[in-house]
């Protein structure tokens, strides 16, 4: 019998792609926003492929915002954006 994959839609682009190919921005009962390259914290999650691209998509169009259903601060896209490039040059 075949393994079910874990499938989640990209923010930005909108893509369905595998889970683990994805990476995950989570917001935390504290109300922080952190990017989780594992997948296990805890917290509401939102996906995003590994590009710069799609993260901008993201932002233009709201989509961290929408799945969040909040507002999400200049500072915190930043944030992201580092952490991301981090990510990227590993």
């Amino acid at each position: 019998m075949n393994k079910k994959i874990p499938m989640r839609k990209c923010v930005g682009c909108g893509e369905m792609k595998n889970k683990k190919e994805m990476l995950r921005v989570i917001h935390t009962k504290e109300g922080e926003f952190l990017l989780d390259a594992t997948g296990r914290k805890n917290g509401r999650g939102a996906y995003l492929c590994f590009s710069r691209e799609c993260f901008l998509k993201a932002v233009k169009n709201k989509g961290l915002e929408r799945s969040f259903k909040q507002a999400i601060p200049n500072e915190v896209y930043e944030q992201l954006e580092k952490e991301m490039e981090q990510i990227e040059t590993e």
